[in-house]
């Protein structure tokens, strides 16, 4: 019996990062739910309802072992990329021979968790800043002063350590991000074994312990030659996941083992089921601790980017959070949860303008038109860390309260969250027939996957390029002009950063990072 759905099209982050032979990026929102024959359309805010019937109606037989992996597949994007590399053989272990590179033996499955990281004592929120705002996908300057780069990075670093560091200290001391993320893994690794996958799982952190040249050495020494890279990041953006998948690229150029590993790479997975329920299921918690439930604004929460992310440079992140809180309020409407619900974003830096609503204002807004209750939901992150622990549910709540916001209520993090494990599991597996192959047709592709080398190199074709500067050097409010503008603007912050620095005086700009 037949029983798969099948998702057409592809998520933001997938048609912007694949390259489209078509040349469209138009939203397919089209889905095929195929249960003993029968076929039926829906719209994109409807695909999840079907997606959760079919993986209900096929759970009770779904086998424990080996055909996992063939049963009850929730089918998640489908344009491929196209790869030279071939699929590993089944059944083959990766060692390395006399010339450095991965050969076949017998099969040994790695999954690599990347993750943003974070400080664990005091000591270390400078460093980390540091690592933070070296980063050129965090602080995108311009070719022509991308010298400054690091002195920036460590201007700003120093500029906004003491601060950081009280809110680190405020929540015990360091981040608890290493230790949640570890309990992912561990839990990870259980449940693919739990359904007949052996496999060991890494962790790689952007920039901080362990980092993710650290993992890549683990996978080496494991031997592993098929690997599943799974950014723990549910929507893709350029500051998040491609950063992370930009430095694995530079990792695996330079070494011969890596470069003949056959692996793939999920770069978003806010669409899954098993994602959305378990949002679902955490907000359905949460909201019934209020006074009247049913009263309470549903206050998705983002990390935001800067809006140039998403207008010049193609970033699907604001596409794929907007489709999110779709999909988990469709979820909760489907449960009888019909509540007021807005998005916003959170934890913007310096004086360039970042995704709007802001969190801060917003709340603000919300009180003062008299809402007096609010349930704040982390929609971005999946593991508790100084954003949720001390802006949201310190900075936002005293906020909340100041603005007459009488009723509180902060959903928690995913962390080892059972549903959302087994999904993540579930992704993997569905992943992997697929190592080191991207050219399927869309009927038998699952989950939107690719090497890391041609994902970032098909982000790059298709990512918009700036307009060029306009011939008449005017302030003026046209695309072009407000592009080079910014450029300018980019430049003369700069020297007003090393100015301040070279000074040592604290002026605005000092002020501007440390607040």
């Amino acid at each position: 019996m037949d029983r798969a759905v099948h998702v057409l099209g592809g998520s933001p982050a997938q048609r912007v990062i694949t390259h489209l032979q078509a040349g469209s990026t138009a939203s397919v929102k089209t889905v095929v739910c195929k249960q003993n024959d029968f076929c039926r359309a829906l719209t994109r805010k409807a695909r999840i309802r079907g997606c959760r019937a079919a993986a209900r109606a096929t759970e009770d037989f779904r086998p424990k072992l080996a055909d996992t992996r063939r049963a009850s597949r929730i089918q998640l994007g489908s344009t491929r990329l196209k790869a030279s590399a071939q699929e590993a053989p089944v059944g083959s272990q990766g060692i390395l021979s006399d010339d450095g590179t991965c050969q076949v033996d017998d099969e040994r499955v790695g999954v690599l968790l990347l993750n943003l990281g974070g400080p664990e004592t005091l000591d270390d929120v400078q460093p980390f800043l540091y690592n933070l705002f070296a980063d050129p996908d965090i602080i995108r300057l311009p070719s022509y002063i991308a010298f400054l780069q690091q002195p920036i990075a460590r201007l700003i670093s120093t500029l906004r350590a003491p601060k950081s560091a009280e809110g680190y200290k405020a929540i015990g001391g360091g981040s608890p991000l290493r230790r949640v993320t570890e309990e992912q893994a561990t839990a990870l690794q259980e449940c693919l074994a739990e359904l007949g996958q052996p496999a060991e799982v890494f962790i790689g952190m952007r920039y901080w312990n362990p980092f993710t040249e650290e993992a890549v050495q683990q996978i080496k020494q494991s031997r592993i030659n098929k690997l599943v890279v799974l950014p723990l990041y549910p929507q893709f953006s350029i500051s998040t996941s491609g950063s992370s998948l930009r430095l694995l690229e530079q990792l695996f150029k330079v070494d011969d083992y890596l470069l003949t590993m056959k692996h793939t790479v999920i770069p978003s997975w806010y669409q899954r089921p098993g994602y959305v329920q378990a949002m679902a299921d955490m907000i359905e918690d949460e909201r019934t601790k209020f006074p009247n439930p049913a009263d309470a604004v549903i206050f998705f929460s983002a990390h935001g980017v800067p809006v140039s992310y998403v207008e010049e440079a193609g970033d699907p992140y604001r596409q794929e959070m907007e489709e999110c809180v779709d999909l988990i309020m469709d979820e909760l409407k489907l449960r009888g949860m019909d509540n007021r619900h807005t998005l916003a974003y959170q934890s913007r830096v310096g004086p360039v303008e970042w995704l709007k609503p802001y969190t801060d204002t917003t709340i603000e807004l919300l009180g003062q038109t008299g809402v007096k209750s609010l349930l704040a939901v982390p929609i971005s992150f999946v593991s508790e860390h100084i954003e949720t622990l001390e802006e949201i549910d310190m900075e936002y709540r005293e906020l909340a309260e100041e603005s007459g916001i009488t009723n509180w209520g902060r959903v928690p993090a995913l962390g080892v969250n059972p549903v959302f494990i087994r999904d993540m599991a579930d992704a993997v597996l569905e992943s992997l027939p697929f190592v080191g192959s991207m050219s399927l047709p869309s009927e038998t592709s699952l989950v939107p996957s690719g090497s890391v080398e041609d994902l970032l190199a098909a982000y790059d074709r298709e990512r918009l390029e700036l307009p060029p500067p306009v011939p008449v050097w005017e302030w003026g409010w046209t695309k072009s002009a407000e592009t080079l503008n910014g450029r300018i603007a980019m430049v003369a912050l700069s020297a007003l950063l090393l100015l301040e620095a070279f000074s040592g005086e604290e002026g605005t700009i000092f002020r501007l990072f440390s607040n």
